[in-house]
């Protein structure tokens, strides 16, 4: 039996793995996680930062550590989040700070570049939608401010691009990831001229986009072992959603973790007035589908609670969660002032008092006001998906870490009337795997690799409770929540 062993690294916001991936003839993938580190924001002359060189350090230790260990390893893939990019000097050296995408330097950049472009125009291009941190907002604040090393400029690539060209020597600008920047012309999938223009940003920065699913050159490990590079959907809910098994006509998806991404996968991209207006994005994906879907705060407000209250038995807390009031206070995750709080805690209980809502005082109490307001933003999000394809959802499939909290699980259910099915956990590094296993020619394309993946773990289906439904106070509720958002 042949066995494919392939390296998938899947850097977060707030932490990172290099995962050894085995694939056999059967069709069935195993996991181990090699190596587990830490990514914090560092903060630099009052901005919030990443350490690029940490990263790329903590990813050749996890790299190396499988060389050393003996394994045979045939590729490697690396998967981050979006937005965020690494600028180059013409001998490939970073030049300027590399912010993250939760700096404040961009307050206010959006309004301006939408009062200049024009909102609609701004979405038809590029069809994603509007969010401060935007890359077009991050360039347009570093263009304004105007810092003494712009003419140093060479090159702009994205995170993932930036770690790939360290290990390999070779730019590649991957299609999934660039088109987070709402620079890139959803007709045309390549930079959209008029709006590089607009920035004051040369177009030769800008290097042609290519799609995941080849290899892009070789890391060489200490030994003198060369390893294939592969250009995977290198942003992690590109990944994600190539895990996610979606088998039934009318299938969403939610990648669940520090953010909650619910979409489809749709050939058309929707960027009609309907979608600018439910600001629902047409992110790229892979074998010619658009991921329409809608960025939700997610799970981040609930990091932070734990974080801030010292939680270290996070399933108790959410036990706890489940036996308070349900809906008694609900807030709009979305809210700008959730997106990175001095405190999380005292912001979820201001809004909650500015809106006329009961304050949540207890950490069960600020548990479960999260939970509710996300099951009614999924809801909610779930009807302007369902306007978009001009049919309902049949089923919710939540991947990623999110997805282990069977709590809030059974409460979309519950709340938005359709069967919730869970798993798998690991889902951003499968679709990495899948990447590269089509790169390797083992496979075809994602609707083969989501048959390995219905093979290899089990999935949990949560079914709503039709009594729940009935409950004449979720209606009041409901009216409540739509008026918040």
């Amino acid at each position: 039996m042949s066995v494919q062993q392939i390296a998938a690294v899947d850097l977060g916001a707030g932490s990172g793995r290099v995962m050894l991936v085995s694939c056999d003839d059967d069709c069935r993938i195993n996991l181990r996680e090699i190596h587990r580190f830490k990514n914090q924001l560092k903060e630099k002359s009052g901005h919030f930062c990443w350490d690029l060189t940490a990263l790329e350090q903590e990813i050749i230790t996890g790299l190396n550590k499988i060389i050393d260990n003996g394994e045979t390893l045939h590729s490697i893939g690396i998967d981050t989040w979006g937005v965020d990019y690494v600028l180059l000097n013409q001998d490939g050296e970073v030049v300027g700070p590399t912010y993250a995408y939760r700096d404040l330097r961009t307050e206010g950049v959006m309004s301006k570049v939408q009062q200049d472009i024009g909102k609609k125009v701004l979405y038809q291009k590029t069809g994603i939608q509007f969010l401060p941190f935007n890359t077009v907002y991050q360039l347009k604040a570093m263009m304004e401010d105007a810092p003494p090393w712009l003419g140093d400029i060479q090159d702009f690539v994205m995170i993932p691009d930036y770690l790939n060209y360290r290990l390999t020597g070779k730019l590649n600008r991957e299609y999934t990831n660039a088109t987070t920047t709402q620079l890139v012309n959803v007709n045309t999938d390549s930079w959209d001229q008029a709006l590089l223009e607009y920035l004051g940003v040369p177009i030769r920065w800008f290097g042609q986009i290519r799609h995941p699913g080849h290899q892009i050159g070789y890391w060489q490990h200490h030994s003198g072992k060369r390893i294939p590079v592969m250009s995977v959907a290198s942003h992690d809910t590109a990944s994600a959603v190539i895990a996610a098994p979606l088998s039934r006509d009318g299938s969403a998806y939610l990648c669940s973790g520090t953010w909650s991404l619910m979409g489809l996968e749709s050939k058309q991209v929707c960027n009609d007035s309907t979608a600018m207006e439910a600001n629902i994005t047409n992110e790229g994906g892979i074998d010619g589908y658009y991921r329409v879907l809608k960025n939700i705060m997610g799970l981040w407000l609930f990091q932070r609670l734990c974080e801030e209250h010292q939680i270290s038995d996070i399933p108790q807390l959410v036990r706890q969660a489940s036996q308070e009031t349900p809906f008694r206070s609900l807030i709009n995750p979305n809210h700008e002032g959730f997106l990175n709080p001095v405190s999380m805690v005292e912001s979820i209980r201001q809004y909650c008092k500015t809106h006329n809502q009961p304050i949540p005082y207890s950490t069960a109490q600020l548990a479960r006001c999260i939970f509710d307001s996300l099951a009614m933003l999924y809801r909610k999000t779930a009807q302007q998906l369902a306007l978009l394809q001009h049919k309902p959802i049949s089923c919710l499939h939540v991947v990623g870490g999110g997805c282990q909290n069977e709590f809030l699980n059974q409460l979309c259910a519950d709340v938005c009337g359709f069967d919730v099915i869970s798993g798998p956990v690991e889902a951003s590094v499968l679709g990495n795997v899948g990447c590269q296993l089509m790169a390797l020619d083992r496979i075809q394309n994602a609707k083969q690799f989501r048959q390995w993946i219905e093979k290899s773990f089990p999935l949990k289906h949560f079914r709503p409770n039709p009594k729940f439904l009935e409950v004449g106070f979720l209606n009041r509720k409901w009216h409540e929540f739509c008026a918040l958002t």
